[in-house]
């Protein structure tokens, strides 16, 4: 190919349309015809990263093997390609600011007054195209965030506009979605607000190429004729993108509106290679006619957002798919959980997932979550804070240490079986320091954790912590029942705990969310699940007798 295409995703309107997953629509969508595709996205506001920002205020934080902390939209890019992402591919305001200021400070410059053009905008310009400098793909997706017209979004799409003229006729296109809403008191669809969103961006110097609507109702043919003229795109690029069922639903929406084709055509490329979606039907196939259901209860302390644990659901869905089986995910705030309610609280689960958090709110319920987990023979999964619950559960009520805590919530405890890394001590900034990325662990040859790993010796997980295991107390723990089924070689850091004698009983330190695909659902999610049904069916044949 001569050069890497690029291609714009910017929204209107209103905020949360969906920008990502049009993106990784698209993006599969042409990678199923055999293009090279990934995805990039530039966030406006000033946070460098979002790994200081409360899950309430933004959802989670997605990490890459790089140890990049990104915006949750990464997840959807990696879940929809299979292809991992990097530092590369989520870019904000804040970085390319200190970046610019970092040059400045070194002289780079030459003595010039620093602006916003063209001194943020080449940087922009710089970052965007960094991806499609590296020769490993054939078309870059980035997606603007946040609504055209906003203040902090001005300088991307200044540098927007200013690439599209660098690269020249079919090497760059603007997808703009917008919202057109019903109104239930007049009975019809409304389309000024997506006039004056494209006018808006036509202010700013850049034509839309292509509309995608997001509609809960279905648009006529007389709506798209209007838009088309109103908003000056061809009739065949006002593409319908309707509310669906699922998110997986989407890249065939967008492949029956033709949003591939008229997406090629504009970059003048070969529209031949019919796309294979055939993994991607007999998942959707699955995923929609389940044979059996479980119910899992999600333990967590930010379950009023489900963006905050958007990668734990995602990867039920698809480990629920491999087993042919509906993940039913009762949200359960570990801040209500009562000790004299347990079984009210946990009626009717046949699984309980411990969630990953940060500091002491709630902790006392996961505790007991964790401890009816155990006590009752129900499958367990613990993950990164949920792990250090299922340690600190043991401590307490097996090796009656009573006062086992972790660092992070009482520095004082008296058994600190969960403290600070070591090199965590002398860090004083929060952002971008913990311990971050993909790193290897070693698995214990005949445990339960390497069996759901289908044997492997050695695996590579991501990880997003401060706190870890202290291994002061690893023999006891040993000695006492709780295995040490996974370590990392070079630090000695315990990864995984299980209870050998308990049905399906697993504590990870990393994030196995973060690396669930459609294509590669990830083990322990697919083996939880396969035990959480085990459960049921042995619960019905007991109550059955």
């Amino acid at each position: 190919m001569a050069q890497t295409k690029y291609i714009f995703v910017t929204g209107g309107v209103t905020s949360s349309l969906g920008k990502g997953i049009i993106a990784a629509s698209l993006a599969k969508l042409l990678q199923a015809r055999g293009y090279r595709t990934t995805i990039q996205k530039l966030d406006p506001y000033i946070n460098v990263d979002p790994g200081t920002l409360n899950p309430y205020e933004h959802g989670e934080c997605y990490v890459t093997d790089d140890g990049a902390e990104t915006d949750l939209d990464l997840g959807h890019y990696e879940r929809f390609l299979n292809v991992r992402t990097s530092q590369a591919n989520n870019v904000t305001t804040g970085r390319i600011y200190q970046s610019v200021i970092e040059k400045e400070r070194r002289g780079e410059f030459l003595g010039k007054t620093v602006q916003v053009v063209p001194h943020i905008t080449n940087e922009i310009k710089e970052r965007i195209q960094l991806l499609g400098k590296s020769g490993e793909y054939d078309i870059v997706i980035t997606e603007i965030g946040g609504t055209v017209g906003d203040i902090e979004s001005l300088p991307y799409i200044e540098a927007v506009r200013q690439l599209l003229w660098e690269l020249g006729d079919n090497n760059g296109i603007v997808i703009h979605l917008t919202l057109v809403p019903y109104l239930s008191a007049a009975g019809e669809l409304k389309t000024k607000p997506t006039q004056h969103s494209v006018k808006t961006l036509m202010e700013s110097g850049i034509k839309a190429d292509i509309l995608v609507c997001r509609t809960e109702h279905e648009i006529s043919s007389d709506i798209k004729d209007k838009l088309a003229l109103f908003c000056n795109v061809k009739r065949e690029a006002v593409i319908q993108s309707i509310d669906a069922s699922t998110i997986y639903d989407v890249p065939l929406l967008m492949q029956e509106e033709g949003l591939d084709m008229v997406t090629l055509k504009k970059l003048a490329l070969p529209d031949n290679i019919q796309p294979d979606l055939t993994q991607w039907r007999q998942f959707l196939e699955k995923h929609k006619n389940p044979k059996h259901e479980v119910t899992i209860g999600l333990i967590g302390k930010y379950v009023e957002l489900q963006d905050s644990y958007k990668s734990i659901l995602e990867s039920f869905i698809h480990a629920g798919a491999v087993n042919e089986v509906r993940v039913n995910v009762r949200s359960i705030h570990s801040e209500h959980i009562n000790k004299n309610k347990m079984d009210q609280a946990m009626k009717g689960l046949d699984g309980i997932l411990v969630a990953p958090g940060f500091g002491e709110r709630g902790i006392e319920g996961k505790v007991r979550a964790v401890q009816y987990a155990r006590e009752k023979g129900i499958p367990f999964l613990g993950i990164c804070l949920g792990m250090q619950m299922a340690v600190i559960e043991y401590a307490r009520h097996v090796l009656g240490l009573t006062d086992a805590n972790s660092t992070e919530m009482n520095q004082s405890t008296a058994d600190p079986v969960i403290s600070l890394m070591e090199e965590q001590k002398s860090v004083i900034n929060k952002g971008g320091t913990m311990r971050l990325g993909a790193w290897d662990c070693t698995l214990k040859n005949g445990s339960l954790v390497q069996k759901v790993y289908g044997g492997a010796k050695t695996i590579s997980e991501r990880h997003r912590h401060r706190y870890e295991f202290n291994n002061d107390y690893k023999k006891e723990m040993e000695d006492a029942g709780l295995a040490t089924s996974g370590t990392n070689k070079e630090t000695g850091l315990v990864e995984i705990v299980e209870l050998p004698k308990h049905p399906w009983f697993i504590g990870v330190q990393y994030h196995p969310e973060y690396k669930s695909t459609v294509a590669n659902p990830h083990p322990l999610f697919v083996g939880f699940v396969e035990a959480a049904l085990q459960h049921k069916k042995k619960q019905s044949n007991v109550s059955l007798a």
